[in-house]
């Protein structure tokens, strides 16, 4: 039937059919911020001890009819067109907006002894989400809502933060915006910070938890990727630590991963290695 198909619950609903779930079964929706929204929520559900197991993440389907409307409002780089691999520049002084992609990306939260009990492979503990609203402005992050979501998902966290995964979508005023928001939080004691779209591109709604996911594969393979394509660093940012290159054999005890999004939604997840 189409209908079943059009709901925005459809992939939490085509899930729960096929696995027989019978617990919690539905779909949040919040722009580019929507699988760490989701992976927050399953995070407090479990720690409120109404779940024991969660299936949380995103995906995002790469259609040229939303793609043309990113592009109408010029959001997209478009100086870069004849030269694809190197547009998603995120801190180099000629980015000029965001490359467009697709894909999914998929976590399974768990209640610690519940996943010890059952031999689980545990890649890391979430000891931290923050969400909020700018109530600014449907398009322009506004810097302090992402600041609040910062500072709530480090409520609970007294090591320092040695990684940031950011949002970083490679847009002239946003990228600038967000480390400003970093600065205000971190003060003096800045982690070292690479964007991971400049690898990637920008998978909109899904970007979350594959940020996520990657934040905790150089968690366990203690490495932080290169932010890629900055041929001129942004004179902003001079005083801001963007791994430039990869650096490797670096203990990441916690990390930071945020995604922002259209009609000002922030969510930031702190993720910390086991002992």
């Amino acid at each position: 039937f189409a209908v079943p198909k059009a709901m925005c619950s459809m992939a939490s609903a085509t899930l729960s059919t096929y696995f027989g779930i019978k617990g919690v079964n539905y779909s949040i929706s919040s722009a580019c911020a929507t699988s760490n929204n989701c992976i927050g929520n399953a995070y407090e559900l479990i720690q409120w001890g109404k779940q024991d197991i969660m299936i949380a993440g995103g995906g995002e389907e790469l259609d040229w009819s939303l793609s043309v409307l990113f592009d109408a409002m010029g959001a997209m780089s478009s100086n870069y067109n004849e030269t694809p691999d190197v547009a998603s520049r995120a801190y180099d002084v000629n980015r000029d907006g965001f490359v467009i992609a697709g894909g999914a990306g998929i976590l399974i939260l768990e209640e610690y002894e519940h996943a010890i009990n059952r031999g689980a492979n545990i890649y890391a503990e979430i000891v931290g989400y923050g969400s909020t609203s700018d109530g600014n402005d449907m398009v322009l992050l506004s810097g302090e809502g992402a600041q609040r979501a910062m500072k709530q998902a480090l409520k609970d966290v007294h090591d320092p933060i040695d990684y940031i995964n950011p949002h970083a979508t490679s847009t002239p005023q946003g990228d600038v915006i967000e480390i400003e928001a970093i600065k205000e939080v971190f003060k003096d004691k800045l982690p070292i910070i690479s964007a991971t779209k400049s690898l990637t591109g920008h998978s909109l709604g899904a970007a979350g938890a594959q940020e996520a996911i990657y934040s905790l594969l150089m968690m366990g393979n203690n490495f932080i990727c290169e932010s890629a394509h900055i041929s001129e660093l942004d004179p902003v940012f001079n005083d801001i630590p963007i791994a430039r290159k990869r650096h490797d054999n670096v203990n990441l005890k916690h990390v930071m991963s945020n995604t922002f999004g259209f009609g000002g939604t922030n969510a930031a997840l702190v993720f910390r290695k086991l002992d």
